[in-house]
């Protein structure tokens, strides 16, 4: 069974309504309440998945994906899933159609001000700013979930991997339910709460709903602005892992046999601007040491030589900035350090 329903996430000063689609999957249904659709479940309807994507909306691929996976769930064929949804799966393809529009990652000033990343005011304030009353509208629906998705997509030269938190089993399940090669742990107990407000990571749907006891992940596809096929394709089976992990779909999960390392910790960081050149043969993937050369800032006026950038610890390279005009503090490197298990 599959529905689909309008949400009125706010409104613009024209008074014009930012809109979005809801789909419900399985036993679930959509009904009017007094802001809008909601969430009805039967009491033995079973568990409840919330998938959203497209926070930035420039991260396509997760909506792509999303896609996908409806026309696998709602059609038969060689690529169907052979298989009706025992319980109720809730997916959001756009999660801020303000951003989609503009292909980008924030809003302008002008809209929001004090929000500009809808990704750092979750659960939301029915009554604050524009970005706060979409998570708000959203969360209506997401906090009624027993496990949440929230699709997101890297840079081109990064390497796919699912977030979840540290030392939280039911995270931990669902991020190898998802599949990717590499998870990376965020940081939990008091040395989360610390590093949520240094980095303003306090309001993100993950860390929101993590608090309020649902197991979150976050996918980072590859490929931002373009849709590539590989990235669908691991963003559809990712879903179709979580969707057996919760026993919505028959089956287990494929058995998952990857690298799990620590979220955040090895960025190295531009200490200055101008034009970054990695090291030449260096790839996502790689295993690097503590003070490995990965690449130069030089400034592309004088061609003055600012930055030796090196890595800070071992680890393996997730992300390497390819678009050479890099701004002080911009992640030149990411580098994952290998969790001790």
């Amino acid at each position: 069974m599959h529905d689909a329903r309008d949400l009125v996430l706010a409104r613009l000063p024209s008074g014009i309504p930012v809109r979005t689609t809801v789909h419900v999957y399985g036993e679930g249904n959509l009904v009017d309440g007094p802001d809008g659709p909601e969430l009805d479940v039967p009491a033995d309807g079973g568990p409840v998945v919330y998938a959203q994507a497209a926070q930035h909306g420039r991260e396509v691929n997760g909506t792509a994906a999303l896609r996908r996976l409806h026309e696998r769930l709602t059609r038969t064929g060689e690529d169907a899933v052979d298989a009706e949804v025992a319980g109720t799966l809730v997916t959001v393809p756009v999660a801020d159609p303000l951003t989609f529009d503009r292909v980008s990652y924030t809003t302008p000033e002008s809209l929001d001000a004090i929000h500009s990343n809808m990704n750092r005011c979750w659960p939301g304030d029915a009554d604050g700013t524009l970005h706060e009353r979409m998570a708000a509208s959203l969360w209506t629906v997401a906090s009624a979930a027993d496990a949440v998705v929230d699709l997101h997509t890297g840079s081109p030269a990064m390497l796919t991997h699912a977030v979840y938190m540290r030392d939280d089993a039911a995270c931990r399940g669902l991020a190898e339910a998802f599949g990717t090669d590499l998870l990376l742990a965020e940081a939990a107990g008091d040395e989360a709460d610390a590093e949520w407000a240094e980095r303003g990571f306090a309001g993100k749907l993950r860390v929101a709903a993590t608090r309020e006891g649902i197991p979150t992940v976050t996918p980072e596809l590859a490929h931002s602005r373009e849709v590539v096929p590989e990235a669908v394709d691991a963003g559809v089976e990712g879903m179709i892992g979580v969707l057996r992990h919760e026993d919505l779909l028959p089956g287990d999960p494929a058995p998952w046999d990857g690298t799990a390392a620590r979220n955040h910790l090895g960025r190295v960081e531009a200490a200055d601007s101008g034009l970054f050149t990695p090291e030449r043969g260096l790839s996502v993937g790689d295993e690097v040491e503590e003070g490995q050369r990965l690449g130069v800032v030089h400034d592309p006026a004088t061609f003055e030589s600012l930055q030796t950038a090196a890595a800070d610890r071992d680890g393996i390279v997730y992300s390497i900035a390819r678009e050479a005009t890099v701004t002080a503090g911009s992640t030149l490197v990411g580098v994952a350090e290998r969790l001790d298990e």
